[in-house]
């Protein structure tokens, strides 16, 4: 009690005015070494809404006799994988098996890295598909860079358990393509969570949304913008703006003279991206579409990490090559609509060939189940089309190429000493549609076992109401 009333005397002196005779001097000193609170000010880099995700301790195990897609050189036929606390430990045709490991002997089947979609809406917009559950897009004006995906996911979206069984161990949630600026995107962790901190991958940097052509247009046709040089200009007049502002804080944050200035939360999304902390992620299908984005990146010193969906990306694979730009497709969508018209069933592998970074992605909750069977489409159309792909190629479609879209090919996406023990054991080649996954693991722990259903992940939706007595 006595320090309660310590306490509440002690906030009674703060919030009294200085007494007559007090110096203005000393008032001036107190309040400026007073730091502001948490949230006062923009800090690069600030995490208000960390991760919680802790992977769960983990027997050490090996995998022997399997045939071994590394994502990283040539398949190792006959080969051992051993994970230790979380991570690869060893892989390799002449793998020593430690004597405290479990041992799994794959038989001769496949083993890959996790797969990992770039692109994906589970959570915001979840499982039923009812007006309840559609968080994906904010569709109030053309910029809502200040939106986050994380705040709409629901973990308990019966979909997450479906792509972890189709051998997903990652995926970046992105808000939807009505806007200009959609929002941040966030990278996850398929494994069950209370909350969507649970899933998050540590220390992932978030991705901005963007969007060019027919959507936004079509969205904002009676308020604009209504034309593709009306979203060109809201571009360049957002990142106008996010420039002043960047310079502004940098200014205040290097010195700390005077008030900070207000916060802007879109403004403040649009910096990180100027800063480099966030990476662009942008819908777009037409190549001339792609190469005026391109130019404002230019223009405004960001980078593109990658384009979404470019379904004309063939059309320049030589420049997104040249300028380390990642394309993310699909293996086999297009014509559905205007600008996806001239869509090509290679594009993935025209793109491989020209040296650029080819992503099978799905946008879609049924596509993200079988990630699989569209990276091997997009290799038969390209072996089809006089591309030689390779199976070593296009598992990097779904593993490595991705993991380096989202600025993680340094923990993930390959099978390689050091990385986390992301790992896919199938029943057969992964790019036949008769294979299944039949185990999978995360940093390590086994998530997904087909053998065992009564272990499999079951959301809280499919559960329903639970009553206290049977």
């Amino acid at each position: 009690m006595v320090a309660v009333v310590s306490a509440i005397g002690l906030q009674a002196q703060a919030a009294r005015p200085p007494q007559a005779g007090s110096s203005g001097q000393q008032a001036n000193a107190a309040e400026e070494a007073t730091p502001p609170g948490r949230g006062a000010v923009s800090t690069p880099n600030d995490d208000p809404f960390p991760s919680r995700y802790r992977a769960p301790a983990a027997k050490p195990f090996a995998i022997t006799n399997a045939t071994i897609l590394t994502a990283a050189g040539p398949a190792i036929p006959n080969g051992t994988i051993v994970v230790r606390d979380g991570r690869i430990a060893a892989v390799g045709a002449s793998v020593a098996v430690p004597p405290d490991a479990e041992v799994i002997d794959a038989g001769g089947r496949f083993v890959t890295p996790g797969l990992i979609d770039s692109h994906s809406h589970l959570g915001v917009y979840a499982a039923p598909g009812v007006d309840a559950h559609q968080d994906g897009n904010e569709m109030v004006k053309p910029n809502t860079a200040e939106v986050w995906a994380e705040h709409s996911v629901w973990p308990q979206d019966p979909q997450f358990p479906r792509s972890l069984a189709g051998g997903v161990t990652t995926l970046q949630v992105l808000p939807g393509s009505a806007n200009l600026f959609g929002g941040r995107g966030v990278v996850l962790k398929v494994v069950p969570g209370r909350a969507v901190q649970d899933m998050k991958f540590p220390g992932a940097r978030y991705g901005l949304k963007m969007a060019c052509g027919e959507n936004p247009k079509r969205v904002y046709a009676q308020r604009g913008p209504s034309t593709r040089m009306g979203n060109v200009a809201g571009y360049r007049a957002a990142w106008i703006q996010a420039e002043q502002y960047r310079r502004k804080w940098d200014k205040w944050l290097a010195d700390r003279k005077g008030e900070a200035p207000q916060r802007d939360l879109a403004l403040e999304t649009l910096s990180e991206v100027l800063r480099g902390n966030i990476l662009v992620h942008n819908h777009c299908y037409r190549a001339d579409e792609m190469m005026q984005m391109v130019d404002i990146a230019r223009e405004f010193g960001y980078e593109i990490r990658s384009f979404h969906h470019a379904v004309e990306g063939y059309k320049i694979a030589d420049l997104l090559a040249e300028g380390g730009i990642s394309a993310s497709v699909w293996a086999d969508w297009g014509g559905f609509k205007m600008e996806a018209l001239d869509g090509v069933k290679a594009n993935a592998a025209i793109l491989h060939a020209a040296g650029g970074r080819a992503i099978i992605h799905s946008d879609s909750p049924s596509g993200i189940q079988r990630l699989n069977q569209e990276a091997a489409k997009a290799m038969a159309a390209g072996n089809l089309a006089g591309v030689t792909i390779t199976a070593d190629d296009a598992i990097k479609w779904i593993t490595a190429n991705p993991a380096w879209s989202l600025g993680l090919d340094d923990r993930i996406g390959t099978l390689e000493v050091g990385k986390n023990a992301d790992i896919v054991l199938w029943s057969g080649n992964p790019f036949s549609v008769y294979t299944r996954t039949e185990r999978v693991w995360i940093d390590g722990a086994l998530r997904y076992d087909r053998r065992a259903p009564e272990s499999w992940w079951r959301t809280d939706f499919e559960l329903g109401f639970v009553p206290t007595e049977r």
